[in-house]
């Protein structure tokens, strides 16, 4: 924890630490704590802090033996859970904090190639939206990755919602407006500074760009003159962040329910950049809407490189019932 600087009113604690490589985090109505541990094949329910020691009061292993489990929601008496190749569901007791019964499938997603972790929450309208990231780092795809897919779960038809997004990990409805925002990973190969990776505000039947154009609608230099790229009109970002940065996850908080100052933003955790001459991201921020829709971003919690050295990579950064932030 040394060096690390957060925002002003907030201090630092290890709420619960020997997890493995943890990811998605999403509170039950118990107030405990579910935590996706992709590559090791597991979901963990992290018991809430009732003695108010800071730390969570225990560990209980809900789902063992996943491929690559990722994405993460509760509905109606349901732990739904993304692996990449399918959406499946258990039936969960938050109270006795435990599942019954084995899962069933929901629906099939196309796996194989790049960016296996697969994204999913339930949206106000009640169905899931779930990410897919595309199979390559730049191509034209011929299967639905690369986009946002809505899936009905009492029936299992699934649809893209929007396309062209190259990776779009993490998403989370604004409240208020009810606008979904997504944040998207930009492509490899062309240089340290381009392409930014992008927040965007993800529309039904939107195209995002990629793999013909990145940031504010710059031409791909190997794609953007392609013949397919004339049949598409790119929306673009709402918010550009740097290049590379690779933004995992983003979370709003709640209006009612936030620290001062916050009661207009989101959480963004930015893994960090593998393929930059120099570090970018390895860090959380913060982004605040203004109330004429300006976008500002700040940070939250900084120093996870020290001397050129990572000692840490956020993955999820969720504000709480307790009004403290989980960042995986």
């Amino acid at each position: 924890r040394a060096g690390l600087r957060l925002a002003p009113g907030f201090k630092l604690q290890v709420y619960a630490q020997g997890l493995g490589p943890a990811r998605v985090l999403r509170f039950t109505p118990a107030g405990d704590l579910l935590v996706s541990v992709t590559r090791a094949g597991k979901i963990l329910l992290l018991e809430r802090d009732a003695n108010g020691d800071g730390r969570a009061d225990g560990v209980r292993t809900l789902l063992d033996g996943l491929d690559r489990p990722h994405g993460i929601d509760l509905a109606d008496g349901w732990l739904y859970f993304a692996q990449t190749g399918d959406v499946r569901r258990v039936r969960f007791g938050a109270t006795a904090r435990a599942v019954s019964g084995p899962p069933e499938a929901v629906a099939t997603l196309t796996g194989g190639g790049m960016h296996f972790t697969r994204t999913l929450r339930i949206g106000p309208d009640g169905a899931m939206y779930v990410s897919a990231g595309s199979s390559c780092n730049v191509c034209i795809e011929t299967t639905a990755r690369a986009a946002m897919l809505r899936l009905e779960p009492q029936t299992g038809d699934l649809a893209p919602y929007a396309q062209g997004l190259r990776n779009t990990v993490g998403f989370d409805w604004q409240p208020g407006s009810g606008d979904l925002y997504g944040v998207d990973n930009g492509r490899d190969l062309l240089g340290d500074d381009f392409p930014p990776d992008e927040l965007n505000r993800i529309v039904a039947g939107g195209f995002y760009g990629w793999p013909f154009w990145h940031g504010n609608n710059a031409p791909d230099p190997e794609w953007g003159a392609h013949p397919a790229a004339a049949t598409k009109t790119p929306i673009a970002p709402a918010y550009a962040f740097g290049a590379h940065v690779a933004a995992l996850s983003i979370n709003f908080f709640d209006p009612d329910h936030a620290p001062p100052g916050f009661e207009r933003a989101a959480l963004v955790a930015q893994h960090g950049s593998w393929n930059r001459s120099e570090l970018s991201g390895y860090r959380v921020s913060s982004l605040h809407w203004s109330p004429d829709g300006v976008i500002t971003e700040h940070d939250f919690a900084v120093g996870f490189v020290q001397a050129g050295e990572v000692t840490g990579r956020p993955v999820d950064a969720l504000p709480g019932p307790d009004r403290g932030v989980y960042v995986s």
